[in-house]
């Protein structure tokens, strides 16, 4: 810990210098009387650099030495087996199969189970008496049969799955162990910034207690397709196969964010690896250890990211937030007074970036916390209270309730053109009809324009949704434009 205190104090003047050490490294002259020191203990060295610099240099790599250190020790490679189950058809009929035995064209029938190894990384997290708690990713240990947890001095301990989360991507693991184990400090990775020194562990390729180092490339990074939340600090430390569920470590010996995937063409490092802020997981940790599992909570609302094109049409132009597109009858936000068209700003008196955040802080929230948005609606900044309620599959598969049940689009020239609609015609466009939802039992299809809601005419997105948010409407009812003809549908009521 000595060493980490020093090189919070030195660690400007090392990446200051760290430039002419190099330089001076490849290039310092012969001048007589100039004292030469080396890197290496023999007497012949192959670098020599002066005395200063040597200095700084190696305060960097003592610093670098401690924070492996002080946190190899809580790092541990985790072995899995997976029960997988094929149709023996499709199993035995295969290469390599087919190759050394002659099976004819008939099919066995019947399943064949088969018992598929893998290796990932964790960290421990939590003692409990003579238990430890093992943090890892989903898909690593999610759909385990057995468990193996590996330490550092390469002890082996039976592990078991305490709970996993394949919407968050992590898992936690526990084992016995009656001796007094390391375990790892968590950070604070809300105060992560680019270009941090941070450095990745764990057990890549099969080389248990690896260490790789590098920078913060970015936060907030999006596009993984594990899980379904969007928010990954991004490095150039290196991570391969093998490194999922390991630890992300700042210069404190902190642990800031588990490492979960990469992005690369080969399947190697690329310099592109990514983590899940440890903020993210916190809480997620002690609902696993208390339930088993974590409970998100839920609004109701279908949010979409939308275009500046989009937001100007909205009157939103310019603003950050998440648009709600629809909402579900009798979820909290119904309740609430939440309506398809809001463009949400602000939650709990945080500002909204983007849907990807609004996701992860309703989620976050405890069932039954009261929750306040802020949303713009006709140009009017308005607070509404919603009352959390679980996030459960069944209400998420309920297209029945989701209002109203598909989303309008602007009707741009481009649109026009596409559709063949001329100038005359006004209104919006209907596109991602949901199945089973209002929208379908008014037999609306994708491309209809939408003239008139209710006999009021529309000339636009705006209109649109002040119509559908007027609190007087039970039932609703559209004028629409298809193939050249005037329409109307049937009446909808929101209300029995």
């Amino acid at each position: 810990m000595k060493s980490l205190k020093s090189f919070r104090k030195n660690i400007l003047t090392v990446m200051c210098l760290l430039s002419f050490v190099m330089f001076i490294s490849c290039s310092s002259d012969n001048t007589a009387g100039t004292k030469k020191n080396t890197v290496f203990a023999d007497n012949s060295p192959a670098v020599s650099m002066p005395q200063d610099a040597l200095a700084v240099v190696e305060a960097l790599q003592s610093a670098f030495r401690s924070v492996s250190a002080e946190v190899l020790p809580s790092v541990v490679e985790i072995d899995v087996v997976e029960t997988k189950t094929v149709e023996m058809g499709n199993f035995m009929n295969g290469f390599p199969f087919n190759y050394f035995f002659d099976f004819g064209n008939e099919s066995n029938g019947g399943t064949q189970e088969y018992k598929q190894t893998g290796l990932g990384s964790g960290v421990i997290v939590r003692k409990d008496k003579n238990t430890y708690y093992v943090l890892t990713n989903h898909h690593v240990a999610g759909s385990a049969t057995e468990i193996t947890v590996k330490l550092h001095d390469l002890r082996e301990f039976t592990g078991t799955l305490v709970g996993s989360d394949d919407r968050k991507d992590i898992a936690l693991v526990s084992f016995e162990c009656s001796e007094d184990l390391p375990v790892a400090k968590l950070g604070d990775s809300d105060l992560v910034q680019i270009g941090d020194i941070c450095f990745a562990m764990g057990t890549p390729m099969g080389y248990a207690s690896s260490v790789t180092q590098g920078i913060v490339s970015a936060t907030g990074r999006t596009g993984s397709s594990i899980g379904n939340i969007s928010d990954f600090i991004q490095t150039d430390a290196a991570i391969n196969q093998g490194n999922s569920g390991g630890p992300l470590v700042n210069i404190y010996g902190e642990i800031i964010g588990i490492n979960t995937w990469i992005a690369s063409s080969s399947g190697g490092s690329q310099g592109l690896g990514f983590s899940i802020p440890i903020n993210n997981i916190k809480k997620a940790i002690d609902a696993f250890i208390q339930d088993g599992k974590v409970t998100y909570g839920w609004m109701g609302v279908s949010l979409v990211e939308i275009t500046d094109e989009y937001k100007k049409a909205l009157g939103v132009e310019g603003q950050k937030g998440a648009f709600a597109s629809q909402v579900f009858i009798d979820s909290p936000a119904y309740k609430g007074g939440l309506k398809p068209g809001d463009f949400v700003i602000g939650l709990n008196g945080k500002v909204v970036k983007d849907v990807d955040q609004l996701v992860r802080d309703v989620g976050d929230l405890t069932v039954g916390e009261e929750a306040i948005f802020e949303v713009i609606r006709d140009g009017k900044n308005i607070e509404l209270t919603c009352i959390i309620e679980s996030r459960t599959q069944d209400v998420l598969n309920d297209s029945a309730k989701q209002w109203p049940g598909f989303v309008a689009l602007p009707l741009t020239d481009d649109i026009r053109k596409e559709l063949n609609i001329g100038d005359k015609i006004n209104g919006v466009v209907v596109s991602n009809v949901q199945a089973k939802s209002p929208a379908a039992a008014l037999s609306l299809q994708t491309g209809d324009v939408i003239t008139a809601v209710n006999d009021i005419a529309i000339s636009g997105i705006e209109d649109f949704y002040s119509v559908l948010a007027d609190e007087a409407t039970n039932e609703v009812w559209y004028d629409i434009y298809r193939n050249g003809m005037n329409m109307a549908t049937l009446k909808y009521k929101l209300h029995n």
